[in-house]
């Protein structure tokens, strides 16, 4: 059989397409593709939530690839092997309290796991707004990363979604948004982004997980997001509190949905 290269082309055409349009309209949309967003929408798209992900690199994995510079390990406590467990990554005890696992295997697990989950990745893709009314964030505002580094002047797309979760890390992308452009204030003491505080990695894993909430309604924080919403510290390679803060948010937002239903 002779290769059909406009088949081939219809073929990517038409999966792409048919994935986008099941994704116009759906219960979650994550900012950012690191540890925290790949395992919140694991945990989401498993319980059977529409849930897309939109990550503005080629590649997904935020700064877990690169483990503590660019020597490719990361630290992970015991609070948090469960998930490794769960997902299926390899790790082993270097000293009590201190698990290590390879970074490359870590990222490319929770990536593969979070599609075969269900989860709709885009990458290359930012979000440049978001989609608001007078009660709270409805969806997302979208372009092509490309687009966005170009500068060129090109309307987005937007997409609505009961729930946006900001994973974008130190950037705090989405809710820099919402602090700048939506009527009102975000949930921290100040109403605006507090910023991150240098490395502190025992406060920062404890905060991690205390800052993992809604901040307006309609959108929750999670991973490095939180604790740079919250003027948390930052806490280095290690990466247990990035990896439950995906998970709390999940559980956050599945309770909130769950609420939603019954109201």
């Amino acid at each position: 059989m002779e290769i059909d290269e406009m088949l081939i082309s219809k073929a990517i055409v038409d999966r792409f397409f048919n994935k986008l349009l099941n994704s116009l309209n759906m219960d979650v949309a994550i900012v950012g593709g690191g540890p925290a967003g790949l395992v919140a929408g694991y945990y989401l798209a498993s319980a059977g939530v529409n849930v897309a992900l939109y990550e503005r690199k080629l590649s997904l994995g935020g700064g877990m690839w690169g483990g503590g510079m660019m020597f490719n390990e990361i630290v992970v406590q015991p609070s948090a092997l469960s998930i490794l467990d769960e997902f299926g990554i390899m790790h082993s005890e270097y000293e009590k309290g201190y698990h290590t696992a390879d970074s490359i295997e870590a990222v490319s697990t929770l990536t593969s796991q979070a599609a075969k989950s269900g989860v709709s990745i885009f990458n290359c893709v930012s979000a440049e707004d978001v989609l608001m009314r007078p009660d709270k964030v409805i969806g997302a505002v979208l372009n092509w990363s490309p687009v966005e580094m170009a500068g060129l002047h090109i309307d987005p797309l937007a997409v609505r979604a009961r729930y946006l979760i900001d994973a974008t890390g130190h950037a705090t992308e989405v809710v820099k948004v919402v602090q700048e452009k939506v009527p009102g204030k975000i949930g921290t003491p100040s109403g605006h982004v507090e910023g991150e505080k240098s490395m502190w990695s025992d406060e920062a894993e404890t905060l991690t997980l205390q800052n993992t909430q809604e901040v307006f309604p309609g959108l929750f924080v999670a991973g490095m997001a939180a604790n740079a919403t919250f003027g948390g510290p930052r806490m280095g390679a290690i990466f247990g509190g990035m990896l439950l803060s995906g998970k709390l948010a999940a559980e956050k937002i599945l309770s909130a949905l769950n609420n939603d239903t019954h109201n």
